[in-house]
Protein backbone atom coordinates (compact mmCIF):
# COMPACT_ATOMS: atom_id res chain seq x y z
CA UNK A 1 0.00 0.00 0.00
CA UNK A 2 1.47 3.53 -0.92
CA UNK A 3 -0.05 6.84 0.59
CA UNK A 4 1.33 10.38 1.42
CA UNK A 5 1.72 10.84 4.93
CA UNK A 6 2.58 13.77 6.92
CA UNK A 7 5.68 14.03 8.82
CA UNK A 8 7.60 17.12 11.46
CA UNK A 9 11.30 17.85 11.77
CA UNK A 10 12.47 18.49 15.31
CA UNK A 11 12.75 22.45 14.37
CA UNK A 12 8.58 22.43 13.97
CA UNK A 13 8.77 22.10 10.04
CA UNK A 14 6.36 19.67 8.94
CA UNK A 15 6.50 18.45 5.40
CA UNK A 16 5.19 15.56 3.11
CA UNK A 17 6.66 12.56 2.58
CA UNK A 18 5.85 9.70 -0.06
CA UNK A 19 5.28 5.92 2.22
CA UNK A 20 5.39 2.58 0.47
CA UNK A 21 4.39 -0.60 2.21
CA UNK A 22 5.26 -4.26 1.35
CA UNK A 23 2.46 -6.71 1.25
CA UNK A 24 4.31 -8.72 4.38
CA UNK A 25 5.61 -7.62 7.22
CA UNK A 26 8.83 -5.42 6.32
CA UNK A 27 11.95 -6.95 6.46
CA UNK A 28 13.19 -3.45 7.47
CA UNK A 29 12.95 0.14 6.35
CA UNK A 30 14.60 2.35 4.18
CA UNK A 31 14.29 6.22 3.32
CA UNK A 32 14.57 7.38 -0.14
CA UNK A 33 16.43 10.62 -0.51
CA UNK A 34 15.31 12.62 -4.16
CA UNK A 35 17.27 14.08 -6.62
CA UNK A 36 17.13 17.89 -7.77
CA UNK A 37 13.89 17.09 -9.35
CA UNK A 38 12.01 16.20 -6.08
CA UNK A 39 9.44 13.78 -4.79
CA UNK A 40 8.66 12.70 -8.30
CA UNK A 41 6.98 10.02 -10.38
CA UNK A 42 10.58 8.42 -10.60
CA UNK A 43 11.09 8.32 -6.63
CA UNK A 44 7.77 6.75 -6.05
CA UNK A 45 8.30 4.11 -8.21
CA UNK A 46 11.56 3.42 -6.77
CA UNK A 47 9.88 3.35 -3.46
CA UNK A 48 7.52 0.52 -5.01
CA UNK A 49 10.42 -0.90 -6.26
CA UNK A 50 11.93 -1.74 -1.94
CA UNK A 51 8.63 -2.25 -0.91
CA UNK A 52 8.47 -5.29 -3.57
CA UNK A 53 11.49 -6.30 -2.05
CA UNK A 54 10.11 -6.52 1.41
CA UNK A 55 11.34 -2.79 2.61
CA UNK A 56 8.82 0.01 4.17
CA UNK A 57 10.16 3.03 1.95
CA UNK A 58 9.67 6.34 2.59
CA UNK A 59 10.45 9.25 0.19
CA UNK A 60 10.74 12.75 2.42
CA UNK A 61 9.70 16.15 0.67
CA UNK A 62 13.05 18.13 1.00
CA UNK A 63 11.24 21.32 -1.37
CA UNK A 64 8.57 21.62 1.01
CA UNK A 65 10.53 23.68 2.95
CA UNK A 66 10.49 26.23 0.02
CA UNK A 67 7.09 24.80 -2.19
CA UNK A 68 5.06 22.52 -1.43
CA UNK A 69 3.87 19.26 -4.11
CA UNK A 70 7.38 20.09 -5.93
CA UNK A 71 7.64 17.96 -8.73
CA UNK A 72 10.26 19.73 -11.58
CA UNK A 73 10.71 18.18 -15.59
CA UNK A 74 13.88 16.65 -16.77
CA UNK A 75 16.02 18.39 -18.52
CA UNK A 76 17.86 21.77 -18.24
CA UNK A 77 14.66 24.09 -16.86
CA UNK A 78 13.91 21.38 -14.34
CA UNK A 79 17.24 20.92 -13.37
CA UNK A 80 18.19 25.27 -13.00
CA UNK A 81 14.76 25.32 -11.00
CA UNK A 82 15.58 22.65 -8.87
CA UNK A 83 19.27 24.17 -8.40
CA UNK A 84 17.66 27.53 -7.17
CA UNK A 85 15.49 25.77 -4.97
CA UNK A 86 18.33 23.85 -3.53
CA UNK A 87 19.96 26.85 -2.73
CA UNK A 88 17.75 27.56 0.11
CA UNK A 89 17.99 24.37 2.00
CA UNK A 90 20.88 23.61 3.47
CA UNK A 91 22.03 20.06 4.51
CA UNK A 92 21.96 20.64 7.96
CA UNK A 93 18.14 21.74 7.42
CA UNK A 94 17.70 18.69 4.92
CA UNK A 95 19.33 16.33 7.23
CA UNK A 96 16.61 17.56 9.90
CA UNK A 97 13.71 16.50 7.90
CA UNK A 98 15.90 13.18 7.38
CA UNK A 99 16.06 12.46 10.82
CA UNK A 100 12.61 12.61 10.99
CA UNK A 101 11.59 9.99 8.47
CA UNK A 102 14.37 7.69 10.50
CA UNK A 103 12.42 8.32 13.31
CA UNK A 104 9.26 7.38 11.45
CA UNK A 105 10.42 4.28 9.81
CA UNK A 106 12.39 3.06 13.31
CA UNK A 107 8.98 3.35 15.18
CA UNK A 108 6.67 1.27 12.76
CA UNK A 109 6.24 -2.29 13.44
CA UNK A 110 8.88 -4.58 12.62
CA UNK A 111 11.43 -2.02 11.88
CA UNK A 112 13.01 -1.60 14.98
CA UNK A 113 14.00 -5.25 15.04
CA UNK A 114 15.48 -4.82 11.76
CA UNK A 115 16.83 -2.14 10.61
CA UNK A 116 16.95 1.14 8.45
CA UNK A 117 19.32 1.88 5.62
CA UNK A 118 18.98 5.62 3.90
CA UNK A 119 19.29 5.57 -0.31
CA UNK A 120 20.02 8.79 -2.09
CA UNK A 121 20.48 10.18 -5.94
CA UNK A 122 22.57 13.15 -6.84
CA UNK A 123 21.89 15.59 -3.84
CA UNK A 124 20.08 13.01 -1.88
CA UNK A 125 23.61 10.34 -3.04
CA UNK A 126 25.06 13.32 -0.66
CA UNK A 127 23.00 13.50 2.00
CA UNK A 128 22.59 9.36 2.29
CA UNK A 129 26.81 9.54 3.20
CA UNK A 130 26.14 12.49 5.46
CA UNK A 131 23.14 10.37 7.18
CA UNK A 132 25.88 7.80 7.66
CA UNK A 133 28.38 10.25 9.06
CA UNK A 134 25.87 12.33 11.42
CA UNK A 135 22.87 10.89 12.30
CA UNK A 136 21.81 8.07 14.68
CA UNK A 137 19.17 5.82 13.82
CA UNK A 138 20.52 3.65 10.56
CA UNK A 139 21.97 0.82 9.52
CA UNK A 140 23.51 1.03 6.09
CA UNK A 141 23.46 4.08 3.31
CA UNK A 142 23.95 3.45 -0.20
CA UNK A 143 25.27 6.31 -2.48
CA UNK A 144 24.33 6.97 -5.98
CA UNK A 145 26.10 9.71 -7.81
CA UNK A 146 26.34 11.67 -4.53
CA UNK A 147 27.28 15.16 -5.90
CA UNK A 148 29.03 16.70 -2.97
CA UNK A 149 30.61 13.73 -1.17
CA UNK A 150 34.09 14.48 -1.95
CA UNK A 151 33.63 17.88 0.01
CA UNK A 152 32.68 16.01 2.87
CA UNK A 153 34.98 13.30 2.19
CA UNK A 154 36.95 14.22 5.64
CA UNK A 155 33.74 12.62 7.82
CA UNK A 156 33.20 8.93 8.62
CA UNK A 157 30.60 6.64 8.09
CA UNK A 158 29.15 5.22 11.36
CA UNK A 159 27.27 2.44 9.55
CA UNK A 160 28.37 0.62 5.85
CA UNK A 161 28.21 2.70 2.76
CA UNK A 162 28.01 1.47 -0.57
CA UNK A 163 28.60 4.28 -3.66
CA UNK A 164 27.95 3.73 -6.88
CA UNK A 165 29.45 6.11 -9.76
CA UNK A 166 29.06 6.73 -13.57
CA UNK A 167 32.46 6.59 -15.75
CA UNK A 168 31.06 9.48 -17.59
CA UNK A 169 29.29 11.32 -15.33
CA UNK A 170 30.09 15.15 -15.97
CA UNK A 171 29.02 16.25 -12.75
CA UNK A 172 31.44 14.37 -10.48
CA UNK A 173 35.32 14.50 -11.49
CA UNK A 174 36.96 11.41 -11.88
CA UNK A 175 39.75 12.99 -9.05
CA UNK A 176 36.27 13.14 -6.29
CA UNK A 177 35.94 9.55 -6.81
CA UNK A 178 40.00 9.02 -6.27
CA UNK A 179 39.49 10.74 -3.63
CA UNK A 180 36.84 9.07 -1.56
CA UNK A 181 38.47 6.11 -2.34
CA UNK A 182 42.01 6.95 -0.86
CA UNK A 183 40.45 8.52 2.12
CA UNK A 184 38.32 5.62 2.80
CA UNK A 185 39.41 2.52 1.24
CA UNK A 186 37.36 0.14 3.10
CA UNK A 187 33.78 1.25 1.24
CA UNK A 188 32.48 -0.09 -1.36
CA UNK A 189 32.88 2.06 -4.17
CA UNK A 190 31.45 1.27 -7.70
CA UNK A 191 31.87 2.61 -11.09
CA UNK A 192 29.94 2.03 -14.13
CA UNK A 193 30.11 2.60 -18.00
CA UNK A 194 27.29 5.33 -17.37
CA UNK A 195 26.29 9.00 -16.82
CA UNK A 196 25.19 10.95 -14.16
CA UNK A 197 21.46 10.06 -12.89
CA UNK A 198 21.80 6.06 -14.89
CA UNK A 199 19.43 4.78 -12.86
CA UNK A 200 16.41 6.72 -13.87
CA UNK A 201 14.77 5.20 -16.21
CA UNK A 202 12.93 8.60 -16.58
CA UNK A 203 15.90 10.23 -18.26
CA UNK A 204 17.95 9.59 -21.13
CA UNK A 205 20.68 8.76 -19.03
CA UNK A 206 19.32 5.80 -18.11
CA UNK A 207 21.29 2.72 -18.74
CA UNK A 208 19.38 -0.35 -17.58
CA UNK A 209 22.41 -2.88 -17.46
CA UNK A 210 24.44 -0.43 -14.81
CA UNK A 211 21.29 0.16 -12.74
CA UNK A 212 20.03 -3.33 -12.80
CA UNK A 213 23.58 -4.10 -11.42
CA UNK A 214 23.45 -1.47 -8.63
CA UNK A 215 20.05 -2.39 -7.93
CA UNK A 216 21.84 -6.00 -6.92
CA UNK A 217 24.50 -4.86 -4.88
CA UNK A 218 22.22 -2.48 -2.98
CA UNK A 219 20.23 -5.48 -1.99
CA UNK A 220 22.70 -7.59 -1.57
CA UNK A 221 24.08 -4.70 0.98
CA UNK A 222 20.62 -4.15 2.71
CA UNK A 223 20.41 -8.05 3.16
CA UNK A 224 23.49 -8.27 5.17
CA UNK A 225 22.81 -5.03 7.30
CA UNK A 226 18.95 -5.37 7.52
CA UNK A 227 16.57 -7.85 8.62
Amino acid sequence: MSKQIHLQADDGHAFQAWCAAPDSPPRGAVVIVQEVFGVNQHIRQVCERFAGEGYLAVAPALYDRVERDCELPYGPEGVARGIAIRKQISDALALRDLAAAIAYVGEQRGVAESGVGVIGFCWGGTLAWLAATRLAGIDAAVCYYGTGIAGYVSEQPGVPVMLHFGEQDKNIPAADVELIESRHPDLEVFRYPAGHGFNCDDRPAYDAASASQAMARTLRLLSETLG
